[in-house]
This record gives C-alpha cells, sequence and structure tokens, in this order.
C-alpha cells in the first residue's frame, strides 16, 4: 500500500497475518458534478432568498485558505442566486472568518472568490479591532459575543464554510462561521477554553470530543453565539478526500449543519470490532501535513484505533513546522496536571492542541516520521524517525508477539469507532 507523506510517498508490504485492516472513508457514489449539487441546494433555500429586497445588504461569510471548502464555485452561484432576486453586486460583501488567523493576501482572495474577485467587495474579519466589533449578547455560560461590525450591520447574514470533524468541537461548519470566525479574540479564547471542565486539575470535558455534538460545551458555546447573529440561512459543503464536493447542505443554520453532520458522521466513521497493537497513519500527504498543528488531526483520529499503550507511526512531514510560534514552547511543562493548570492560567487555541497531543504522547508510543530534529521530537513526549523504514524497525521492537495493524492512508478523513 501507498502512504503519503508530502510530495512523495512510502510503499509499505506487511505480511497478512499483521494486517487487520485499511480504515478509510465510505464514500457515496455522487453522479452530479460539484456545480450542480451547490444549485440543486441553492434550490432548496429560494423561501429564505425569496425575503430579501432590492436594496438590502447581504454579507456573505466564507472560510480563510487554511480550510478548503469549495468556496471558488459556490459563492459565485449563491451571488447569481442573489441577484436573480435583486440584490447588486455592490450591496454584497463577502467577509473571511479568519478567527485569530492571519490577513489573507490577494492571491489568497482571488483563491477564496474565484470569478468573483474584483467585482465582489470582500474584507478579512480582524478579532483584534476593537472598533470593528458589536457586542451581540451573552451565552448562557458568560461568554461575552462581540462580532464583526459589518456582519452586525448586514440586512441579511449568510454563513458558508464546509463540515467535517473537529477534535472538540465535534464538528466544523455551522455555527463556527460566527463564533469564532467573525468574533472578538476574547470570545474566540472563552468559546474553546470551555473544553476545560470547572475547576483547576478537573481535565477535559469528556464530551468534547471528535463526532459528538450531544452535551458539547464548546459547541454549545459556539451554537448560542452563533444564534446571537440571527443567521438567514447557511450553506455547507461536504468535500471527499480529493477536496472534491460531494454533498452539500443549505437552509436553516441549525438544521443544515445538523444534516450535514449526520450525513458526515455516516461516511467518515467506520465502525470497529476491537483496536490494534499498531497504528499506521498517514495525514494525506501534503498539504495536509503542512505542519504539526494539521497533522494533529490525524493523529486524534488514529488514536481511537489503538490500544493502550500501543504504538503509532504517523507519516507528517510538517515542512512548514509547528503551524504556530508559540506551539512548542508549551512542552516545557512535562506533566498533564502542570499543563492543565498553565492552560488555564492563560488559555491559548495552540496551547491546547499541544494538550492534546502530550496527552496522546503519554497514552501511547507514537513515533513521528517528519523533518523535524530528533531532539524537538522527544521534547513532545513521541520516538523520532526520518523514514517509515525506520519507524517499523523501532515500533517491531515494542510489540508483543502476534500484533495486529492497521493502516490509516487518510487519518485525517475517518474517524474510528471501536466497539467497547
Amino acid at each position: 500500500m501507498e502512504l503519503k507523506y508530502g510530495l512523495t510517498a512510502y510503499t509499505l508490504d506487511l505480511p497478512p497475518e499483521h494486517l487487520a485492516g485499511v480504515i478509510a472513508p465510505s464514500l457515496p457514489v455522487v453522479d452530479q458534478s460539484p456545480a450542480d449539487i451547490i444549485k440543486a441546494e441553492l434550490d432548496a433555500c429560494s423561501i429564505f432568498i425569496a425575503s430579501f429586497m432590492p436594496g438590502d445588504r447581504v454579507v456573505i461569510v466564507t472560510s480563510d485558505i487554511t480550510r478548503y471548502t469549495g468556496s471558488e464555485i459556490y459563492l459565485p452561484l449563491l451571488v447569481e442566486r442573489l441577484n436573480r432576486h435583486g440584490i447588486t453586486d455592490g450591496d454584497i460583501e463577502i467577509l473571511i472568518a479568519l478567527g485569530i488567523h492571519r490577513t489573507q493576501t490577494e492571491h489568497e482572495h482571488k483563491k477564496i472568490l474565484g470569478t468573483l474577485f474584483g467585482r465582489i467587495r470582500v474584507s478579512d474579519h480582524d478579532c483584534d479591532d476593537h472598533d470593528a466589533l458589536t457586542f451581540i449578547g451573552t451565552t448562557s455560560s458568560g461568554i461575552k459575543v462581540s462580532i464583526s461590525r459589518t456582519a452586525v450591520e448586514a440586512d441579511h447574514l449568510i454563513l458558508t464554510g464546509t463540515i467535517g470533524f473537529h477534535y472538540f468541537a465535534g464538528f466544523s461548519g455551522g455555527r463556527k462561521s460566527v463564533l469564532p470566525g467573525i468574533a472578538s479574540r476574547k470570545a474566540c479564547m472563552a468559546s474553546h477554553f470551555a473544553v476545560l471542565n470547572p475547576g483547576a486539575g478537573s481535565g477535559k470535558n469528556p464530551l468534547a470530543i471528535t463526532g459528538n455534538l450531544d452535551g458539547n460545551p464548546v459547541h454549545r458555546a459556539m451554537e448560542e453565539g452563533c444564534a446571537l447573529a440571527k443567521p438567514a440561512f447557511i450553506l455547507n459543503t461536504v468535500l471527499d478526500t480529493d477536496k472534491r464536493i460531494i454533498a452539500a447542505f443549505a437552509g436553516d443554520w441549525r438544521e443544515a449543519h445538523a444534516a450535514g453532520c449526520r450525513f458526515y458522521r455516516q461516511h467518515f466513521t467506520r465502525s470497529l470490532e476491537e483496536k490494534c497493537d499498531l497504528v499506521i497513519a498517514s495525514c494525506g500527504g501534503y498539504p495536509k501535513d503542512i505542519n504539526l498543528i494539521q497533522a494533529h488531526k490525524s493523529m486524534e483520529y488514529a488514536a481511537q484505533a489503538l490500544k493502550e499503550n500501543g504504538v503509532m507511526i504517523l507519516l507528517a512531514e510538517c515542512r512548514d513546522g509547528f503551524g504556530n510560534g508559540t506551539f512548542f514552547n508549551w512542552f516545557r511543562h512535562k506533566t498533564m496536571d502542570e499543563f492543565e493548570a498553565a492552560l488555564r492560567e492563560q488559555y491559548e487555541i495552540n496551547g491546547q492542541t499541544a494538550y492534546s497531543l502530550l496527552h496522546k504522547a503519554q497514552r501511547f508510543r507514537i513515533i513521528l516520521v517528519s523533518q523535524f530534529p530528533g531532539s524537538q521530537v522527544e521534547e513532545m513526549g513521541m520516538i523520532p524517525a526520518r523514514t517509515l523504514d525506520e519507524a517499523m524497525g523501532l515500533a517491531v521492537g515494542m510489540l508483543p508477539d502476534g500484533w495486529r495493524c492497521y493502516l490509516m492512508p487518510e487519518a485525517g478523513c475517518v474517524l474510528p469507532v471501536a466497539a467497547l
């Protein structure tokens, strides 16, 4: 089997007696083009768009370049529908939901907007520009939600994006376009901080996990924040492992998102009869393994198929390093209790990811095949290797007789669910 690594790949020949199976999504057969999929969903939204009047100001929120959504396909089709209902180009603005990410370049705006670039006004959200934010209310958990004034002052707010797994919000898409997408930095941090139980030393909330919305405090905070913004409707895509649109969900922002999450769970979850001693996981190559923060998603999902104290080999080139300048600094904390205390004292979203990585590094033996210096990998609690062959040599020495292995060639796109 071929396992991607950066722009290259490794070939693995595993003896049949050791292979428990290949964990991959179960994708539906799609006989429509991406454009036709979007058009069909926009037809379902006609009842919402029918209430728009000529002269109304419409703001469309979409994701930044770090989260490919198919926006260059669906944004022109959405604007076309708005034009049909008398909404002119001059009354439409596209707002990039940066959250706490950096401003986009002109080239990135072109990639996001496609044929709309230069025709429709586009702006980047700035979570730190207090003059450009408006307070819209407080959630039940006390989060004071301020969002982009551009969105608040619109007559109609449309949310777009893509649905996928999120390792502690349950799923991406839907309500995340508002909080954290176009919210203040303080609100962003507070919504993510909900991943931790109240009270020092109480750890992470067990319901704030991949693929779960029920009782998930992070999802609840984001959903309540979104409700305060009163979106007109949403348009969310679902992408296959090659980033092609295979489904879309549009309509009421709660109902359409919930339907999309059900679809995603059905096709991107794999039930397992048992966990294994070894999981060999590839992020799927570049750009999915561009940095360690991105690669962490594959590590999180692969861990679900692994026995306690089992061995994981993660293929993640990480040519751009960690993905954030402060990420590696968090590993000065060597115990989970010390790490949690530091996170509660000065919460950072990247610190939360580092906390989650260290937790897995201490539960399992993780061999990281990457471009990082060995000393940095060891500092993070993992075992360094330069090649898959080297990693296999290390792994075999840690495994019991008769060991069994799962392969995950697209580990960031599928969630294993093992029988209890």
